[in-house]
C-alpha cells in the first residue's frame, strides 16, 4: 500500500467523520464548525482529483462564505433568544437526512461503477471545440460557452437571493446601510490587515479571472476574494457598507448579469442565444468574466452583511 493510497483513505475517513459530526453535533455552533471543516476537506479531495477549479469554489463558497452565513444566522438566533434544546423530532429529521444521504451515496457509487472502463468522457470533445475560442481551460469553456445558460442563471439567482434579503428590511431602514456598525482599534491587528490585504486581494482577484481562461480560476473564485477583502475592510471599521439605495452599488450588482445577457442576445446574430463569433469569443468571455467578478463580489458581500438596519 503506497503513501498516496493511505492519504486518500485517511482523507475519506476524515470527510465521513466531519459529515457525521456536523449532523449529530450537540449544539448548533459545533455543527457549523464541523460543516466548515467538512467543506475544507472536500476541497482537498477535489485537489486530489485534480479538479482545482472545483476545489477553489468549494473552499471559497462552500466552506468560507456559507460558513460565515451560518455563523451569522446562529448569532442572530442567540440574540433573539431562540433555544437550542434538542427534541426527539430533531433526531427524526437527522435520521431522515442521514438515510437520504446514504441513498444518494449508493446511487452515485452505482453510477460511477457502471461507467465502462477506459472511458474518456467529454474532455476530448471539449478540448477540440475550445481550440477555436482561445480559451484552453475546459471548465471556463464549459461554464461560459457550452453551458453558458446555466452560468447566466446562477448569477441571476444570486441577485434574486440578495433582493429577497433586502425585502426583509423594515420600512424605517429602507434604503439605508446593511449590517451592524463595526468598531476596531485603529492600531489593532484587524485594522492593520484591513489596510494591508485589500490591495493584495484585488491583484489576486484580477489574476484569478485572467488566469481562468487557461488555468484554474474564474469569476466566482475571484468574486469571493473581492467579497472577503471588502468584508475585511468593513470589519476593520475603515469604511462602512454603502447604502442599498446607492446607484453605483446597484449598477455593480446588475452589471455582470446584464453584460452576460446582452452578449448572449447579440449571439443570436451568430445563430443562437449565447453563441459567440469565433474571432471574438476569447475577448467576449473575458469581458463577461470580469464584469461577473465585480457583481458576484458585491452580491456575496451584501448577502453576508444582510438587510439594511440603519438609515443612510
Amino acid at each position: 500500500m503506497n503513501a498516496a493510497l493511505l492519504l486518500d483513505a485517511g482523507l475519506c475517513l476524515l470527510i465521513l467523520t466531519a459529515a457525521v459530526l456536523a449532523m449529530t453535533g450537540r449544539d448548533l455552533f459545533g455543527a457549523i464548525a464541523f460543516f466548515i471543516v467538512y467543506g475544507i476537506l472536500i476541497a482537498l479531495a477535489w485537489v486530489r482529483l485534480e479538479a482545482v477549479d472545483v476545489a477553489l469554489a468549494e473552499a471559497a463558497i462552500g466552506a468560507g462564505l456559507t460558513g460565515v452565513l451560518l455563523i451569522g444566522a446562529w448569532s442572530l438566533l442567540r440574540r433573539a433568544g431562540v433555544s437550542e434544546a434538542h427534541e426527539l423530532s430533531h433526531w427524526g429529521l437527522r435520521l431522515v437526512a442521514g438515510l437520504a444521504s446514504a441513498a444518494t451515496t449508493v446511487v452515485l457509487a452505482a453510477a460511477v461503477l457502471a461507467l465502462p472502463p477506459g472511458r474518456e468522457g467529454l474532455a476530448p470533445l471539449v478540448t477540440e471545440r475550445l481550440a477555436d475560442h482561445g480559451v484552453s481551460n475546459p471548465v471556463t469553456g464549459v461554464l461560459l460557452d457550452f453551458r453558458a445558460y446555466d452560468t447566466l442563471m446562477e448569477s441571476i439567482v444570486l441577485l434574486v437571493a440578495l433582493v429577497a434579503v433586502w425585502a426583509l428590511t423594515p420600512a424605517s431602514a429602507w434604503g439605508g446601510v446593511p449590517g451592524m456598525r463595526q468598531h476596531a482599534r485603529p492600531d489593532g491587528v484587524l485594522a492593520m490587515f484591513g489596510r494591508l490585504l485589500p490591495p493584495i486581494g484585488l491583484v489576486m482577484a484580477v489574476y484569478l479571472v485572467w488566469a481562468g481562461s487557461s488555468q484554474p480560476g474564474g469569476a466566482f473564485q475571484a468574486g469571493t476574494v473581492l467579497a472577503a477583502v471588502w468584508l475585511l475592510v468593513v470589519m476593520a471599521g475603515i469604511y462602512d457598507e454603502p447604502p442599498i439605495s446607492s446607484g453605483l452599488l446597484r449598477t455593480a450588482l446588475v452589471a455582470g448579469p446584464a453584460v452576460f445577457l446582452a452578449i448572449g442576445i447579440a449571439g443570436l446574430g451568430a445563430g443562437a442565444l449565447l453563441a459567440y463569433p469565433d474571432e471574438y469569443a476569447y475577448g467576449l468571455i473575458l469581458l463577461i468574466e470580469f464584469t461577473l467578478t465585480f457583481s458576484i463580489g458585491a452580491t456575496l458581500a451584501l448577502l453576508v452583511a444582510g438587510r439594511a438596519r440603519r438609515a443612510a
